[in-house]
Parts: structure tokens; C-alpha cells; sequence
């Protein structure tokens, strides 16, 4: 069977079995602080082990999207060097929450690997919690397994916890011989020897883990199951390495056409790059971003960890983005978000690559210094530190050099450095946090948080639920016209009043499906409350938020469809619009998008909302969000003759009510995301009418008229320029006399050079004095040396008659950075360097004196 079918044929099972299909969550978890990535199947259902939200159904399938590659479930060392192991993988899963348990659970367990799938049940084993006499006879009353492949484990391998405290209970895996001699198991290799593959694990959630460590019994009992997908292709397929299956085969034949190495000579390399592609793709998809902190360190430590195996391979150009084709190939009708953002995917992929190949050289250079001066065969943690804060080297790369060279790295030391570093951050931060819990009092029965705020902005409500804590006031509604703070829009403010209750509300969140009402003032516990969002701020939101959709539109017509929102805020006195693209908007490009939007709003189409299935919505063209977590039914906002998005937020009748639209900031977020900050409506109208106050007084105090502006400003520059530069000549004939410079020059044979530190000149006035010497000097090299915002700079100056013999100064540029730390390049007769330490400025001259006599004894 095909990757593809056994996906298939495992969701069908369930649905057979009177299963919900539900789709794959993001991997990026934006609704859950508490991961960096999605690495379970039941991270999406958390809400409901935890009894904060009740399940759409009792029975529920699904194939979800994982990421495991920190923290507790942290593979990453594994990958490639084992056949199974992976940074993303697939978990198939059925869930009962409170309806079957065991009995059903194993009993399909073995139908579906037996009947279905034709497993040899010689090679299967079952094992379960020690203390689990019902599983076990479970296990002997509804399957044929022998009773001797049922083995009793301990917690370690049985018995599953989703943290220190809640939800746990044992657990039943379901295990596979992979051996060539099935006359060859042992009971005693299962859990132990690399023969058994663990397939299956049927958890059975029956228990709650109390703060002392105790066990309570949960009022209903849920069943949670995972099976890599990988893994079972690779039984089922025959294969012995998941590499070797079709859901990798793909990727590692185009790795193959694109370098001299086979798959069969060198294979580490290729399942690296395979696996970390897939999970690059998929992440990237679902939000992620490369970057230097949290989730985006991992994304670029993967990223860089590919790029340095590419080069095992003897590729040293970018390549990894064009593997990501494959990747939606493969994957793409079953989740087809990448495909709809793969050519965002490629576009950050290359952005990180080409960064990355700018420091690797350097990177190597350093790398190879420290080796060099190393007499212990362990790499500091300073210096590992150092490559990674510098260089942008993560530890694992600087590890798996090292490895390279029979070394090890302190990483305990890299650790306490990062620590350091993240502890002189943290005295940086301004910053409050409040993330205590809530404990609620309820007040009255029934249901809770309605949203009626599209239709109506005051309502007669009941007070639910109330807290008092820390000088705010919680309040839950039955039902509410106050918007909670969700899709990127801010949440709504206003009061709260009846008998004897006064309270304004501050601000609006929702938890677990409910919305909570953060207040201060004073509350009397009468049964109805008169609630009334402020109106004016209202309206001012719901301008900008329609006005986010036309710009949103406007971005993917002007730039291209690879156009994606990476993230929004919707606040009554702007927006801002986070989008997927490579590199920064020119003027041009930011005039067209205004003006389009600006086109729709004066052309003051009509906006429809409707409810519609997630599947026929996208089908029907509907826009969905980076990060979104959308239910099976979703509300559309269309905007007439436009576009459509699927959207909760709330906003006005027809465009012509946002009045005007204003981009006032383009600036970078990350690699390959941009960020645009707009204003709409009256703010837009007073932007104008105070930029045109201050040209007016511009035009006054010039005295020219106003379409001589701009050539009157640029006269004062220019003027303004000639006057610095006479004034830095000045300085440096009164400083340096440059013709003092022959008579410190030393000799190389029949030619002459010069390295000379200066104090306190910047680049610019060691530039000038490398001009001096070029008209001075008939004949030689000079680099002069100084430091500037704490870190060496230096200046190459070469003649023309060396120039003409072969002799470049952006070459010695380059050589010379490397000794400071840094880098360097020009044009043949002048160029610059820079570094990144002023204590290794002495050790660089003298490297520098030795550089330029190997050039010049070349030419004797």
C-alpha cells in the first residue's frame, strides 16, 4: 500500500466505526504557549482532557501534522544517523472522549493492523501498564494474540501523562518484529532491542494526577491513539528505513539529480535533507518564521543543519528551497496549505540560505582558528557561544563539526554564556504579566457567551459567572455585544449597568469558548445587567478591519500570490498588515496598493457575511489565515466584486464607510515578512491636513513655490555635504599628515608597503587618507587601521602600477576581515574591512604585514 491509502484506509476504518473526521491542526500552536510546535495528536483535543471545552463529537479521526524537535519528545540527534526518527512525522489517531474504552480501542487496534492492513500476527506483540489486569484480559478476551506476547511494563513505557499533574493513565502499545528470523523473537528484545518497532499506543485516560502526586478516578474515561504514519508505511511496504518508503523516496531522487553523489553511497545526508525539508515546508506553511529566539531559532537551526549536510554532499549553493516542490508533490492533496504557500516557503527557505552562506565561510574560518589553537579536543562553550552568537552557528552545527574532527564541545558552558546573555536581555525588558488563575463564583444555570455584537451593540444579559481579584472585576454573560479580542481585532470597551452595578469594561478576551469581561467599577449581583460597547471606537475597528481586507487583496494584485497575512492588529486608531514577502516594497508599489484600496473604498461596495462549510468555503475561494484555528462551519466576509476571507471580526456595511486609506510605515519583521501600518477615516483625513501644514511652512521659510520644493532641498544637501567634506579634510591635516607616510613604509624586496593603526578616525576619514596615499605614493600597499562603535575597521589602499600587476585590494579586504572576526571587499584600488573584536586588532596587523608580503614576494 501507498503512503496515501494507508492514511486513507485508517481514516475510513474509524469513520466506519462511527468516527468525526477532523482536520490536521496547525503545527504552529498559536493558541497554546505551552509548545513550540504541535507534537502529539492530542495537542488540538487538550480542551477537552482538561474539561475546558466539551468535543464537536464523542468519536473523533484524524491524521495530524507533528513536529518533534525540543523539549521533552527531542529526536533531532537521532535523525538520519536511525531509519526512524524524525523532526515531522504523521500521527494517526482515533479518540473516544467519555463514549468507548478499552475493550472497542484494542479490539480495533487488532482488527485494522490484522484484517485490513495483514499484518503477520507471528510479529506482533502487545504490552500494558503493569498494574492493568483489565487490559490484559481485554487483550486475551477480543483478539487471538498468544497470551505470552502480552507483556506487563512499568510507568516509564505504560503509563502516560500529559504533565506533572492532570489527565494520565495507562497505556497499551502494540509492537512489531522487523527481524529476518521471526523464529528468532524474544519477549525480553521488546522495549529494549531496535528489531521490535513500537507501532501503536492506545492510551486509556482514566485517571487524574493530583498536585501531591496521588491518583484521582476522572468522572469519564477517554481514549487517545497514535501511530506514525511513517513507521506503518514502512512495515507495510516492506522496507526496513522509513527513507526508503514513498514518503520520502520522492524528495531524496531529486536530491540525487541534483548532486554526483547516490543515495546507496553516502545516505545520511539525504535522509537529513529529506526529513528537514519536510519539516521546514510544513512549519513555514503553518506561520513559523526563521528567526534567532524561540520557535524560529528551531526553524533556522534545522534550516542550517540541512544546508552544512548539503555540503557533505558538495553543494555549496543555495538548494534546499527547490526541494520543496517535491514536498508538496507528495503531500499536497492531503494538505494542500502548502501548496498554497510554497512559494512563500521557497522564497524564506533561499532568503535563509543565502544569509547563511554569507557567514559560513567566516563561520569555518573562526572554526578552524579554534581548532587550531585547541590542545584539549573540546571546544569551550565561550567559543561555541561565540560561533553561535557571531556567526549564527546553532550548537548542534558547531557539534556536529566538531564531531567531524574527533572533538567535543562544552555545551553545559554554552549554555551558562546563552543564559548570561538571555539574563542581561531580561534586565533590558520593561514588562507586567498577570497569567494567574481565575477562580469564578457562579451565579446563575445555562448557557454562556453569545455573541450577538454583529447585529446590535447594547443588549439586556444574565451574569453567568463573576470573579473579584486583584482589583478587577471578571464577568461571563449569557449573552454579549461586546467583541472578544481574537483574529488579530483588539477587544471592545464600554459598561456594564443595572441595579446598584456600574462597571466600565476595560477589555475583552475569550478562554475555552467563553468571554470574559475584564472590568473595574462596582458590581451588585442582580439577575440583569444593561451592557453598551462604546460606539465610537466600535465603528473606528470595524473601518480598519475591512480596510485590512482590501489591503490584503490589494497586496496579493499588485505584488503576487504568494501574498500571504502573517499577522494582523486591528486598532481603532490604525492597522497593521504582517505579509509574506522577500524583500521591501518600493514607493511605486506602495502608491499602487494605496491607491487600489482607495479605488474600492470610492467605488463603496457592499460587504456580505454567511456562514458556509470550511471545505466549501475554501473551495469557493475563500481566503484562510496563517494560525487560524477554524471550526467545520466558518463565517465568510465577502466584500462585493473583491474578495472573500474567512473572518469573525466585525466590520462596516459597505467600503465607502472607511472613507479614506492611508499607508503611513513599510519596515521588516523577519526574513521574508513585511509589516505595513495604515491609517483610515478622519485619522487618514488629520494626517494629511497636518503634512500639509508643514509643507506649507517649508514653502514659507524657503521662500520658493511649492514645485521647487524638492530641488531647493536638495541644493541644501549637496551644499551641506561639500562643507563636511572640506571640514573632515581639515580635521585630518591638523590629525595625520600623510606625508610623513613614506618614511614609516617598509620594504618587500623592490616594493614598499604600510600597516598603520589611527586613533579614533572613522571609515570615512580612513577612506580619504587611502586617497592621499594613492596620489602621493608612486608605488604600494597601505592599510590603515581604527576603530569605530567599538570594533576595527581598516582601509586598503594599493597603487595603480600594483593594481596593474595582479594586486586587489578588495581580495586583501577580504583576507584581512577574516583576521579581525568579520569580512571585507572594494573595488582593485580601495576597499574596507570591518571585524567584530578590538582585542584582536595587534594580532591583525602583524597577520596583515604577512598577507601583504606573500603578495608582493609573487611579484619578485
Amino acid at each position: 500500500m501507498i503512503s496515501d491509502e494507508i492514511r486513507q484506509s485508517f481514516l475510513t476504518f474509524f469513520r466506519e466505526k462511527g468516527h468525526r473526521h477532523v482536520r490536521s491542526s496547525s503545527v504552529v500552536p498559536h493558541d497554546d504557549s505551552t509548545l513550540l510546535f504541535c507534537n502529539a495528536g492530542m495537542n488540538q483535543f487538550k480542551p477537552f482532557f482538561l474539561n475546558q471545552e466539551k468535543p464537536l463529537d464523542s468519536r473523533i479521526v484524524n491524521s495530524q501534522k507533528c513536529i518533534r524537535v525540543s523539549g521533552k519528545h527531542n529526536d533531532l540527534e537521532e535523525v538520519g544517523v536511525d531509519n526512524f526518527h524524525h523532526t515531522f512525522f504523521e500521527m494517526l489517531g482515533n479518540w473516544s472522549f467519555g463514549d468507548y474504552y478499552k475493550e472497542e480501542s484494542i479490539e480495533w487496534a487488532w482488527e485494522l493492523l490484522t484484517k485490513i492492513w495483514g499484518l503477520d500476527k507471528k510479529r506482533l506483540w502487545a504490552t500494558v501498564y503493569i498494574d492493568d489486569q483489565e487490559a490484559y484480559d481485554i487483550w486475551n478476551k477480543v483478539t487471538d494474540i498468544p497470551e505470552e506476547r502480552i507483556l506487563r511494563f512499568g510507568e516509564k513505557e505504560n503509563f502516560w501523562e500529559m504533565g506533572n499533574t492532570g489527565p494520565c493513565g495507562p497505556c497499551s502499545e502494540i509492537h512489531y518484529y522487523v527481524g529476518e528470523n521471526e523464529n528468532q523473537q524474544d519477549p525480553n528484545g521488546v522495549n529494549k532491542k531496535s528489531d521490535y518497532w513500537e507501532l501503536w499506543n492506545l492510551v486509556f485516560i482514566q485517571n487524574n494526577r493530583l498536585p501531591d502526586g496521588t491518583l484521582d478516578d476522572l468522572p469519564e474515561k477517554h481514549i487517545d491513539t497514535g501511530a506514525g504514519l511513517e513507521r506503518i508505511a514502512t512495515v507495510l511496504q516492506g522496507k526496513k528505513s522509513n527513507y526508503d518508503t514513498d514518503l520520502f523516496q520522492p524528495i531524496i531522487k531529486q536530491i540525487e539529480s541534483i548532486v554526483d553523489f547516490s543515495y546507496e553511497e553516502i545516505p545520511i545526508p539525504f535522509k537529513v535533507i529529506s526529513d528537514h525539508i519536510r519539516m521546514l515546508t510544513f512549519s513555514i506553511s503553518d506561520g513559523a518564521i526563521p528567526s534567532n529566539d524561540g520557535r524560529g531559532y528551531v526553524l533556522r537551526r534545522i534550516l542550517r543543519r540541512a544546508s552544512k549536510y548539503g555540503r557533505s554532499l558538495e553543494i555549496n549553493e543555495p538548494f534546499l528551497y527547490k526541494l520543496v516542490s517535491s514536498v508538496c508533490s507528495l503531500m499536497g492533496e492531503v494538505y494542500p496549505e502548502i501548496v498554497d504557500k510554497k512559494s512563500h516557503v521557497e522564497k524564506i527557505i533561499k532568503s535563509e540560505e543565502i544569509s547563511f552562506n554569507k557567514t559560513l565561510g567566516r563561520g569555518i574560518i573562526q572554526f578552524e582558528k579554534i581548532l587550531s589553537n585547541n590542545k584539549d579536543n573540546i571546544i569551550s562553550g565561550a567559543d561555541a557561544f561565540r560561533l553561535y552568537d557571531t556567526f549564527g552557528f546553532p550548537l548542534d552545527l558547531t557539534q556536529l563539526m566538531a564531531r567531524e574532527n574527533r572533538m567535543l564541545v562544552d555545551g553545559q558552558g554554552f549554555e551558562l554564556a546563552m543564559d548570561k546573555q538571555r539574563s542581561e536581555a531580561r534586565l533590558k525588558e520593561k514588562f507586567t504579566a498577570s497569567n494567574g488563575e481565575i477562580f469564578w463564583k457562579e451565579h446563575t444555570k445555562g448557557s454562556n457567551s453569545l455573541f450577538i455584537g454583529y447585529e446590535q451593540l447594547s443588549s439586556e444579559s444574565t451574569i453567568r459567572k463573576y470573579a473579584i481579584q486583584d482589583g478587577k472585576i471578571y464577568i461571563i454573560l449569557d449573552q454579549t455585544p461586546f467583541y472578544a479580542e481574537a483574529g488579530g481585532q483588539i477587544g471592545d470597551s464600554g459598561i456594564i449597568k443595572g441595579a446598584g452595578t456600574i462597571l466600565d469594561v476595560e477589555h475583552v478576551i475569550v478562554t475555552n469558548k467563553e468571554i470574559i469581561h475584564i472590568c473595574v467599577g462596582k458590581l451588585s449581583l442582580k439577575e440583569t445587567v444593561l451592557c453598551e460597547v462604546e460606539k465610537c471606537k466600535r465603528l473606528k475597528i470595524m473601518k480598519n478591519h475591512t480596510a485590512t481586507h482590501l489591503l490584503h487583496k490589494a497586496l496579493k494584485n499588485v505584488l503576487g500570490d504568494h501574498v500571504h497575512q502573517a499577522g494582523s492588529l486591528v486598532h481603532p486608531e490604525y492597522l497593521r498588515f504582517d505579509l509574506t514577502h522577500p524583500e521591501k516594497l518600493t514607493l511605486k508599489e506602495l502608491k499602487t496598493i494605496e491607491d487600489q484600496v482607495n479605488e474600492q473604498i470610492l467605488l463603496n461596495h457592499k460587504l456580505e457575511t454567511s456562514e458556509k462549510n470550511y471545505d466549501q468555503a475554501k473551495n469557493d475561494g475563500a481566503e484562510a489565515l496563517f494560525g487560524e484555528k477554524y471550526e467545520d462551519k466558518v463565517r465568510v466576509v465577502e466584500i462585493e466584486h473583491y474578495s472573500m476571507e474567512l473572518c469573525g471580526g466585525t466590520h462596516v456595511n459597505r467600503t465607502g464607510d472607511i472613507g479614506s486609506f492611508q499607508i503611513i510605515e513599510e519596515t521588516s519583521l523577519a526574513a521574508g515578512v513585511r509589516r505595513i501600518s495604515a491609517i483610515t477615516g478622519l485619522v487618514s483625513v488629520k494626517r494629511i491636513q497636518k503634512r500639509s501644514e508643514i509643507l506649507n511652512n517649508i514653502q514659507r521659510l524657503l521662500n520658493v513655490p511649492e514645485d521647487g520644493l524638492v530641488e531647493r532641498v536638495i541644493s541644501i544637501i549637496n551644499e551641506k555635504r561639500n562643507l563636511d567634506k572640506q571640514l573632515n579634510k581639515r580635521k585630518l591635516n591638523q590629525g595625520f599628515q600623510i606625508s610623513s607616510v613614506e618614511t614609516l613604509m617598509k620594504d618587500c624586496g623592490q616594493h614598499k608597503y604600510l600597516t598603520l593603526q589611527l586613533d579614533n578616525a572613522s571609515m570615512e576619514e580612513l577612506k580619504h587618507i587611502g586617497d592621499d596615499f594613492r596620489e602621493m605614493v608612486k608605488s604600494g600597499i597601505a592599510v590603515f587601521f581604527s576603530k569605530e562603535n567599538q570594533k576595527p575597521i581598516a582601509v586598503i589602499a594599493v597603487t595603480d602600477s600594483l593594481v596593474k600587476k595582479g594586486i586587489r585590494a578588495g581580495k586583501l579586504a577580504k583576507e584581512i576581515g577574516t583576521f579581525m572576526g568579520g569580512g571585507g571587499g572594494g573595488r582593485p584600488h580601495l576597499a574596507s574591512a570591518g571585524g567584530s573584536s578590538i582585542l584582536e586588532l595587534d594580532t591583525t596587523i602583524n597577520q596583515t604585514d604577512l598577507c601583504i608580503t606573500k603578495y608582493l614576494k609573487r611579484l619578485i
